[in-house]
């Protein structure tokens, strides 16, 4: 009998899995459900286990994969920064993720939040629930169509925000090493250094994932290329910007606002980017809808089914890949 051990994280969807493998594999499958959140949970949740569910908050160490006997590790999102994946394969343990579950709904939130800060409409909404009534309260505003857009990481999700963004007519920039010009071209973006992307952009998203290389990339440097209209969102991971350049751009003015669905730490505890009027803050939502949570427990799933079945996953993660 295989096991199973997935995260209580509230994304992962047990009956969902019990569905899918007791459909797809032949041999009978045991499926747990176990608090982790920390390496030293995960290796007493998946001591026997041929596979674990993982999420966010539990980190997939070299020293947990030692201890362990995985076949295979899967990451029930679209980043793997928590996961040695490196460490994994010299351990013959594959590695997967569902990569594209949610392109609609974060691209969707990375616009919106852009939108809602571009508009004030935070301002507006504290100002009329306080009893004004004023179009002053969120001033300065500026035309969208007279901006530029920058995109820092140009994947699948930034894509899908440049389509969304394309109908208000602002011009758009990317930052990628790892996309040529002409594949940005055929998205009407421009391909841009990055100190370049922040010389040139009126407002910034970020959509990198969490790399050695990524960490920290927005800095004091990239931010002071900005204006005092500029809008800086995140929907990649919270560390990618650095959040104390970041607050120090907010309360000097140096740049309007910032719309973060991901923090440094989360949840937050204390954190000043909190809470403040310039800044949007959501609870690392961007990627759901109920549709979207379904098909990252189904997509999770399949790839538990083919590994314990002898098939290489579709959301095997390559460990050379060149953005890991």
């Amino acid at each position: 009998m295989a096991r199973v051990v997935l995260s209580a994280f509230p994304m992962i969807d047990p009956e969902t899995y019990r569905e899918v493998l007791g459909d797809a594999v032949d041999e009978p499958v045991e499926i747990e459900v176990a608090e982790l959140g920390s390496t030293e949970n995960l290796i007493a949740a998946a001591d026997g286990a041929d596979a674990v569910v993982t999420d966010i908050d539990t980190p997939v160490t070299a020293e947990a994969l030692d201890a362990l006997d995985l076949r295979a590790v899967v990451r029930s999102a679209v980043g793997v920064d928590n996961v040695d994946v490196g460490a994994a394969a010299e351990r013959g343990v594959t590695v997967t993720r569902v990569p594209d579950y949610c392109t609609d709904e974060v691209a969707a939130h990375s616009v919106s939040l852009l939108l809602a800060c571009l508009r004030s409409l935070k301002s507006y909404d504290d100002d009329v629930a306080a009893g004004g009534w004023s179009w002053e309260a969120g001033r300065p505003v500026r035309r969208v169509s007279a901006s530029t857009v920058g995109f820092v990481s140009f994947g699948p999700i930034a894509r899908r925000a440049a389509e969304q963004i394309a109908g208000f007519d602002a011009d758009l920039v990317a930052y990628d090493p790892f996309v040529e010009s002409g594949e940005m071209r055929e998205y009407g973006v421009e391909k841009a250094e990055f100190d370049e992307l922040f010389d040139r952009a009126d407002h910034v998203g970020v959509y990198a994932p969490l790399t050695d290389a990524t960490r920290g990339m927005v800095d004091a440097d990239a931010l002071g290329r900005l204006d005092e209209d500029s809008v800086v969102v995140n929907v990649g991971r919270g560390p990618v910007v650095d959040a104390d350049a970041l607050l120090d751009a907010l309360e000097s003015g140096a740049i309007k606002g910032a719309g973060l669905d991901v923090l440094a730490e989360e949840p937050p505890e204390d954190d000043p980017l909190v809470g403040r009027d310039d800044t949007l803050v959501t609870p690392h939502a961007a990627w759901y809808s109920e549709e979207a949570r379904d098909d990252l427990n189904r997509s999770g799933a399949a790839d538990v089914a083919a590994v314990l079945n002898g098939e290489t996953p579709e959301g095997r993660v390559d460990p050379n890949a060149d953005w890991l």
